[in-house]
């Protein structure tokens, strides 16, 4: 019975297409069997137990077939009896046979909704059981993820200390300066942790919210006149890469706002994705700036923490970068989406 009541119905696990014609067979061939029993029991019973056979058929069949096969079985099984075991036989009907019928349907109805609803209630606790699992997976993955992000930051903020610290042993005279720039850094990622995390981001565009992001970073510098254009088309990263991305666009856009625009200068940053293929996208952040000084031919134009922490953020996202300067200085950024 237990075996029974975990599993769902016999019929209900084939395809559908074959559905009703197992029902219909399994109904008729346990109808037929509980029919054959009862004539083998016969002579050896007392008068007066016409259904002794069929209850049971019909609680069976309800079990492994489901409902609508319980019921043809109750039908089938109550012809039978109406037919050969009620008297007078040959589907006779008078009060006593009819009260015998009433008896059998008023049993094998109760039987039939009794089971359907344990079947219902059943299948509502497997439901609720493979829900539950899924949230507890949920619930595991997303610790595993929150773990994994905590590591990566805080192996982020070892390394800009690590770098602010050779600077400082370079020039100590300019560390007021350096822990103001490691600070500001740091705010950064958790101003984008914030934005990542609120509730209303969740399903926000990553054009949008990038648009929202670079807005907060042009306000937090204090620099006026420079204005912010994102262009990025209907595309979906998961939260590390959407993380990482942040990362590099605020820490571009802030270097740009720091160097390209000096003395009050106006000027216009453009940020752009364009899908590459399924696989690979390209991030262009381009200024119209005084763009960089003049740098040996062959060597990589910008040197600075800041262009480290770029390269470094690059390659979490495992892509390349590039820049061209004059005018104005543009960062190409090749990752895998």
């Amino acid at each position: 019975m237990k075996l029974l009541l975990r599993s769902p119905p016999l019929v209900s696990q084939s395809r559908p297409a074959v559905q009703a014609t197992v029902a219909i067979a399994l109904a008729g061939l346990i109808s037929a069997a509980a029919t054959g029993a009862r004539f083998a029991l016969e002579g050896t019973l007392p008068p007066g137990y016409p259904f002794l056979t069929f209850f049971p058929a019909v609680i069976i069949t309800s079990f492994l077939c489901g409902t609508a096969a319980g019921t043809l079985c109750a039908v089938l099984c109550g012809l039978a009896a109406w037919y050969w075991f009620i008297p007078p036989s040959g589907f006779a009907l008078n009060r006593q046979s009819a009260f015998a019928l009433a008896f059998y349907v008023f049993i094998v109805a109760v039987d039939i909704a009794l089971i359907h609803l344990m079947t219902r209630a059943m299948r509502r606790l497997e439901a609720e059981k493979r829900v539950s699992n899924a949230l507890v997976e949920q619930q595991r993955t997303m610790f595993e993820e929150l773990q994994h992000r905590v590591a990566n930051n805080m192996a982020f903020v070892a390394s800009l200390l690590n770098m602010s610290h050779r600077r400082l042993k370079a020039d100590p005279s300019a560390a007021p300066a350096i822990l103001d720039e490691a600070r500001n850094r740091i705010e950064t990622m958790a101003r984008i942790h914030r934005r990542l995390h609120d509730p209303n981001q969740v399903d926000l565009p990553v054009g949008a919210y990038l648009n929202d992001l670079c807005a907060d970073v042009i306000e937090a510098s204090g620099v006026s006149g420079v204005a912010c254009d994102v262009d990025v088309p209907e595309m979906t990263l998961d939260i590390r890469k959407l993380t990482t991305l942040s990362m590099l666009v605020s820490e571009i856009v802030t270097n740009s706002l720091k160097h390209a625009f000096p003395d009050g200068r106006a000027g216009r940053i453009r940020v752009a994705i364009r899908l590459v293929d399924d696989a690979t996208a390209e991030l262009t952040i381009a200024d119209d700036g005084v763009g960089l000084p003049a740098h040996p031919e062959g060597a990589l134009p910008g040197h600075g923490l800041g262009n480290r922490i770029v390269e470094a953020l690059s390659r979490q996202l495992k892509g390349t970068v590039s820049r061209e300067t004059g005018p104005g200085l543009t960062t190409r950024i090749t990752f895998q989406r």
